[in-house]
């Protein structure tokens, strides 16, 4: 699933058509109607944790219409296409979004209900397990599907831009709302994250590998960065927060932060991620790697790699070797 670093690049292509108004639409989502979109100009692009925002508006003025005026205008624009999306321009050929998406962390809310309409609401753009956005070109096979065709992928939406431009949508789930009503404060991308809150919640007696995938604290910190930065710390990721030193959580949201960051920045250069733990059946020293699905009993478990070397384990409270109920 696309971290925040990768929303981040992701938010960065899009940031060029702002002002822009969309002149042709395309894309196999059934999720919205693609049509509400043409004519619309992009007001605005934010990203918040793992989610990419997108407000459109009418390319008239709308900010002096009342809330009435703009309700009209909503269902006009719903009414002028039908549920077949006629006059729609098909890209490609039909195809529903994914039935389910890779689990997600412990959510936060990040928007308000889902609201169908058009002009001055807000896009929000969840990517699955390998959604991207791509500027100004189509994604291209690689290699054969699982059923030995070289398909390319199908895009959920394409918006053609006035200057000729375009951006195309892979992988990803769409719904309106009315506004991001997201925290910057809980993104560890944005300057306006707070680290005090952060270590408090680090501070529980909940293992720390928990809690980092807490999208209220750690919005955009996903199972890659977890990985990385607990090795980074040498933290066992269900030792319990509360039995850690200040200095230490103080050292893991440093690496939270630095790490996120330069990933962003090698995104934005075009160069790959070289993990130290991730996915690896050695650390950087030599040792054997553990690997096991880690979660707490009422949400996801994801996959966990450690070195039992470099991160040794840490007795609970109660002086259980085991750590903690898995």
């Amino acid at each position: 699933m696309p971290e925040g670093p990768s929303v981040k690049k992701f938010q960065l292509l899009t940031s060029p058509f702002v002002g822009q108004v969309v002149t042709k639409v395309g894309g196999s989502s059934r999720k919205i109607n693609v049509n509400e979109l043409k004519a619309l100009k992009l007001q605005d692009s934010q990203v918040h944790g793992k989610n990419l925002f997108l407000a459109f508006v009418a390319a008239g003025d709308l900010l002096g219409l009342s809330a009435e005026e703009l309700a009209l205008q909503r269902e006009a624009c719903r009414g002028a296409s039908s549920p077949a999306q006629e006059g729609q321009e098909q890209v490609c050929a039909p195809q529903t979004d994914l039935p389910e998406e890779e689990p997600q962390e412990v959510p936060h809310s990040i928007c308000d209900a889902p609201d169908a309409g058009c002009a001055g609401n807000w896009l929000r753009v969840h990517f699955g397990l390998f959604g991207s956005i791509r500027a100004n070109e189509f994604s291209r096979a690689n290699k054969a599907n699982k059923r030995g065709d070289w398909k390319d992928p199908i895009p959920r939406l394409v918006l053609h831009f006035e200057s000729g431009g375009f951006l195309v949508f892979y992988n990803c789930r769409m719904h309106w709302c009315s506004s991001p009503m997201a925290d910057p404060a809980s993104d560890i991308l944005s300057v306006e994250f707070h680290r005090g809150r952060a270590l408090d919640a680090l501070r529980t007696p909940n293992p720390v590998c928990y809690t980092l995938l807490d999208q209220r604290y750690f919005s955009g910190l996903g199972n890659i960065i977890k990985n990385e930065i607990l090795y980074m710390a040498k933290i066992h990721p269900l030792t319990q927060g509360s039995l850690l030193a200040v200095s230490d959580l103080e050292r893991l949201l440093d690496y939270a932060v630095q790490f996120s960051s330069d990933w962003l920045q090698s995104k934005l250069h075009g160069k790959g991620l070289h993990p130290q733990i991730y996915q690896k059946e050695q650390c950087p020293l030599g040792h054997a790697v553990m690997k096991e699905t880690l979660g707490s009993s009422h949400g996801f478990k994801r996959l966990t790699w450690w070195c039992p070397q470099c991160q040794p384990a840490v007795p609970s409270e109660t002086g259980n070797p085991s750590l903690v109920t898995k």
